[in-house]
């Protein structure tokens, strides 16, 4: 009778400790990020996405994992990374650029992947439609091959003797650059312009190249083609075109805050922070599929005055009133 008494206490015991309904302890769900470049380039963006975040009840190293993988600007290590994230089973992929977004594709087609700055999602076959992805896939498109003609027609203007622009683009043909180059082309022919196709990698050495044969060739003005090594190179090649003399408009705002002349393009900000927004979705248990990739709707036209000044250029007052923002 004791023993039996002892035996029903301890059940007791137990149900009121651990509840029959009590909640497992849930594992934090892990989020796969690569890009293209390097960790310090990508710094800012990734710290915006992060805050983002947060702000929707994710931080990371406590609720929820961040793998990073960066290529250090070399495309063949593109598929490995993306490979090495599907092999460890993350909850969700984030990728930047249209190399990563197909290597990812073709990587999985169960895992979430979001992605950023492509610029035809559609053409490059990542999604059915930008309403509706019907993939694992959605994500954001920054419309690069337009807001390059926009550039060109702002060099125009502010540089009004312009004749011949120094277009950098990195080597090797890829959907990205293709689509860029179909579109600046024409615009070149309308404003009648010479274009100039410079390819050179992202490093000190191809970039000081770059530069010398911008001046061989006697441009009045440098172009980079929207990429992510050129983004995490930006203020090597902001100083170059200080050294030469060259005017030069940019792709990101943070080229002109290294001390770049000008930049007109997507506010990376703000699709960084929607990307975030729909990692909280997607964790949540909304499925990719139904929800649509997003075209940039946040631009800025950013001036550098100080920039200006170092290579003699003045700036047409109707360009620079146009500016959102102006650093003196």
């Amino acid at each position: 009778m004791i023993k039996q008494i002892l035996c029903l206490l301890l059940t007791v015991f137990l149900f009121t400790v651990f509840p029959a309904d009590a909640q497992q302890p849930t594992k934090a769900p892990r989020i796969g990020f690569v890009d293209p470049s390097t960790a310090a380039g990508t710094a800012v963006l990734l710290e915006t996405f992060r805050k983002e975040l947060s702000k929707l009840g994710w931080t990371e190293g406590t609720n929820v994992t961040i793998e990073y993988r960066f290529s250090e600007q070399k495309n063949e290590r593109l598929s490995a990374l993306v490979a090495d994230l599907v092999r460890i089973k993350v909850d969700l992929i984030v990728v930047t650029g249209m190399p990563l977004a197909l290597a990812a594709k073709r990587a999985t087609t169960t895992i979430p992947i979001v992605m950023i700055n492509i610029p035809d999602p559609v053409g490059a076959g990542l999604v059915a439609s930008l309403a509706r992805p019907g993939t694992n896939i959605t994500g954001f498109s920054s419309l690069s091959p337009e807001l390059n003609t926009k550039r060109l027609e702002i060099l125009k203007e502010a540089v009004p003797k312009l004749v011949r622009v120094g277009l950098l683009l990195p080597p090797g043909a890829s959907i990205g650059q293709d689509l860029q180059l179909k579109e600046i082309g024409p615009a070149a022919t309308a404003l009648k312009l010479t274009l100039e196709e410079i390819q050179t990698h992202s490093d000190a050495k191809g970039l000081e190249s770059a530069f010398q044969t911008a001046k061989q060739k006697q441009v009045n003005a440098i172009m980079t083609t929207s990429t992510r090594p050129y983004f995490a190179a930006k203020k090597p090649i902001v100083d170059l075109a200080v050294k030469y003399r060259l005017p030069a408009i940019y792709f990101q705002k943070e080229f002109v805050e290294e001390g770049g002349l000008m930049s007109y393009g997507v506010d990376y900000d703000d699709l960084y922070r929607h990307a975030a927004v729909y990692v909280d979705k997607i964790l949540k248990g909304a499925k990719p599929a139904d929800l649509p990739v997003q075209q940039a709707t946040k631009f800025e036209f950013v001036i550098n005055l100080k920039a200006a000044k170092q290579i003699g250029l003045t700036i047409p007052p109707n360009v620079l009133a146009r500016a959102d923002k102006v650093i003196r």
